[in-house]
């Protein structure tokens, strides 16, 4: 039977735990992972779990907190290319947590922490959005292309589309946000 192992901190069995479930959650699925599973993963008493990052949705807000401070620390690396690369970047880091994408949509409304968790991250990443396209769309247009840019990108989560499909849907999403004559391939005039 696990047991917690002594001479470990709170902050390490917390994150040890959130590893486990980010594991389980990305490998069998939020609702396919009990707490038991979890505590089993992450090698400590089943109780101890509730101790050290609450009940399952707290555990879920915890991964995707996880996931969302390396995002963003991977994304500083490409925010000076161009937005098709940005957005190409975002959808296929994306594709990798699609179940968790879903389960996060799936629980909306069940949840009020996830409902809040949800609000906060569509603030933040749309705020990243709508700076980056600053100067690139009329000002007046910028809050329905940040919309038409997050529904596209749920949407290539959603559906099953080969990589080829995806990036000519990033690309021309990105050609909305550039003037003609500075697209690709494209003749000026």
């Amino acid at each position: 039977m696990p047991s917690t192992r002594p001479g470990r901190d709170r902050e390490e069995k917390r994150t040890e735990l959130v590893d486990a479930a980010r594991r389980l959650f990305v490998q069998d699925g939020y609702d396919a992972t009990s707490m038991a599973a979890l505590a089993r993963e992450a090698r400590v008493a089943a109780n101890t779990v509730y101790w050290y990052v609450g009940d399952k949705d707290d555990v879920l807000i915890a991964v995707l907190d996880a996931l969302l401070a390396e995002g963003l620390a991977d994304y500083a690396s490409i925010a000076d290319r161009p937005l098709r690369e940005q957005l190409r970047w975002t959808v296929e880091r994306l594709r990798g947590m699609r179940r968790l994408v879903a389960t996060v949509h799936a629980r909306i409304g069940r949840s009020a922490a996830l409902d809040a968790w949800h609000d906060a991250f569509h603030a933040s990443t749309e705020g990243i959005l709508r700076a980056a396209l600053e100067g690139a769309v009329d000002p007046g247009a910028i809050d329905a292309e940040v919309r038409i840019a997050v529904f596209a990108v749920e949407g290539l989560l959603t559906h099953e589309l080969a990589e080829q499909e995806r990036r000519a849907v990033c690309d021309q999403l990105a050609a909305r946000w550039v003037a003609p004559e500075d697209r690709p391939g494209r003749p000026p005039g």
